[in-house]
């Protein structure tokens, strides 16, 4: 599809504040907030607006590796090095209820689309499933055999994908919990899975400095990335389904072309390894953290020509050479 204007993504804001490296970042629905979790054992959230002052959230007592807002923005959850999930509310005074969810650090934590259940991934090498309302413990998937890196709910609920250190990227049923895929095609471990916006087909990052798109309905690879030369460590889709970014140890962010299958952007802005990233839920912003302390706010702009709006209607499938195409 041809591009009315494709303008360059650009830096809009950098936010200090973090000790240590940047683990995750995410922003709230209505991109008025930014969370970002550290090695330095705090949470910040950032305002998007100008002289706005950040808070700083204290309460883990180690290193915070994932952060998410609930799809309401009401709630943040965040996962620790301590073992400890804590669920906070994103005002000034940084109340949180906390939980002992696993035996080990834990990796990743994910809201479902719904906001009512949580899943997280640990070095236990176990995915498990909580109630938001009341976090009351609901199942455990344990079937990888090394620590656990990421675990993501599909859109619609019905699915939790999970990346490990085992170089497996398992797909689970989550009605009858039973791991209905394995795939095995990645060359080092896996830190980050993510769905499409369809939920059609998932996205892995590896530390063999590949990116990996395979469909989830016939179970195969799609697509596969080699722009990254060092290991991959986060990616994101964008809400028109349309544009993948990638965050990776050689310091670049990069963003991929879906549609055409191709590399679109290299962005330099981190010193050191780009550790996170994330598109905001519209797509119009993205935000990504680094070992260099930092967060960073970039406007996407490739993606405001006027067909925009057209892009979040659409549903999206997969062709047999594995291009995304319309419906």
């Amino acid at each position: 599809m041809a591009f009315a204007c494709l303008e360059d993504p650009t830096l809009e804001r950098n936010f200090k504040g973090h000790r240590d490296a940047i683990t995750s970042v995410d922003f709230s629905l209505n991109k008025k907030q930014l969370v970002s979790g550290s090695m330095d054992s705090c949470l910040m959230i950032w305002s998007m607006k100008p002289q706005m002052r950040a808070y700083r959230f204290v309460g883990h007592k180690d290193a915070v590796m994932c952060v998410q807002f609930s799809p309401s923005g009401h709630l943040i959850a965040s996962g620790s090095r301590d073992k400890m999930v804590r669920l906070w509310v994103p005002s000034v005074k940084g109340e949180s209820t906390a939980f002992k969810a696993h035996t080990a650090t834990v990796r990743s934590v994910h809201f479902s689309s719904d906001g009512q259940s949580l899943v997280t991934a640990s070095d236990d090498k176990t995915v498990k499933v909580w109630t938001v309302h009341r976090q009351k413990f609901l199942f455990s998937l344990s079937q990888h055999i090394n620590w656990v890196r990421c675990a993501k709910f599909s859109p619609d609920g019905r699915l939790i994908v999970s990346s490990s250190d085992d170089k497996t990227v398992k797909l689970w049923d989550k009605a009858s919990r039973e791991c209905i895929h394995s795939f095995c095609e990645h060359g080092g471990f896996v830190p980050h899975v993510d769905f499409h916006p369809s939920g059609t087909c998932i996205a892995a990052a590896g530390t063999d400095n590949t990116v990996k798109v395979w469909d989830v309905r016939m179970n195969r690879l799609l697509q596969h990335y080699q722009v990254h030369s060092a290991s991959v460590n986060s990616l994101s889709f964008h809400s028109s389904g349309n544009y993948l970014i990638t965050a990776s140890n050689d310091s670049t962010l990069k963003i991929l072309d879906l549609l055409e299958g191709r590399l679109l952007y290299t962005l330099h802005g981190h010193q050191g390894p780009a550790t996170c990233v994330s598109f905001s839920r519209t797509g119009d912003l993205f935000a990504s953290g680094g070992f260099d302390e930092q967060v960073m706010v970039w406007k996407t702009n490739f993606d405001a020509a006027d067909y925009g709006d057209v892009l979040k209607t659409r549903k999206y499938s997969m062709n047999v050479n594995g291009a995304l195409s319309n419906v």
